[in-house]
């Protein structure tokens, strides 16, 4: 199963900084790595860094979308709209639309179904909050969002369907869950998978783990053989760290 490595800038870059970027990825190799990289500008960044982003061996993607085709939405993306730009790929449910904007599982299936549909592959986001987790809720609260998602999804493969697991106390404070405790939220999330969908689906599927994946912490928790990937923050700004993360990711068979 081939890795999967993503890069979410979040509300950061410029037309400069994403050309500097892509061309010292290429310069570094990115277009040799062993796992399938993405990155999730900016939506203005998105049209300027398809090509380039191509010639560097990475794909592009949104980092949201909204589930309408059209209409008064004023702010929002559709899906056609994020495809129209050059993007192949969608974030659905991350934490920070979660818990800063107030998104429900409700609006995340909508906006997965409604990306998947279009044609669009797409990453969903699950993860607790750090009361939740100090409640002993992390299961739960996990599991609800994975079932919440899944069930009856009528256009979700395991080709063109990624889960990442990002506990939302690790998410831009320096804490990581250790590599015991990420192994063990995949192969639950695996689990859970299985029960929704199929045990061949959930054999396929790809879990990444997000939450202050750096440098120095990838290499262990990437060698876990539930991990599929890292969803990756602050370190995908700079080309030299997000390419000392994807050197760090093993090779398997």
């Amino acid at each position: 199963m081939k890795q999967i490595i993503g890069g979410n800038w979040k509300m950061n870059g410029s037309r400069l900084i994403a050309l500097e970027f892509l061309s010292e990825m290429k310069r570094l190799g990115s277009g040799s790595v062993s796992s399938e990289i993405i990155l999730f500008p900016p939506f203005t960044l998105i049209p300027l860094m398809t090509d380039a982003a191509a010639d560097a061996g990475i794909e592009t993607g949104g980092q949201d979308l909204f589930w309408l085709e059209k209409g008064a939405f004023t702010g929002e993306i559709s899906p056609a709209m994020l495809a129209d730009a050059g993007a192949t790929w969608f974030l659905a449910g991350h934490s920070e639309r979660r818990h800063v904007f107030g998104e429900t599982d409700e609006v995340v299936r909508k906006k997965l179904e409604a990306g998947l549909e279009t044609g669009l592959r797409g990453i969903l986001c699950v993860g607790e909050l750090i009361d939740e987790r100090e409640a002993g809720r992390t299961e739960e609260v996990v599991k609800r969002q994975v079932e919440f998602a899944l069930k009856d999804q009528k256009c979700v493969s395991p080709e063109n369907f990624v889960i990442a697991y990002e506990p939302v106390w690790a998410i831009g404070t320096g804490l990581t869950a250790t590599p015991d405790e990420a192994e063990r939220m995949h192969s639950l999330i695996r689990e859970w998978v299985a029960g929704i969908m199929s045990n061949d689906f959930a054999d396929n599927t790809r879990i990444q783990y997000g939450g202050s994946v750096k440098p120095d912490n990838a290499a262990e928790i990437l060698s876990r053989p539930s991990v599929n990937g890292a969803l990756v923050g602050g370190a995908s700004l700079k080309a030299g760290s997000f390419m000392d993360i994807l050197r760090a990711v093993p090779l398997r068979k």
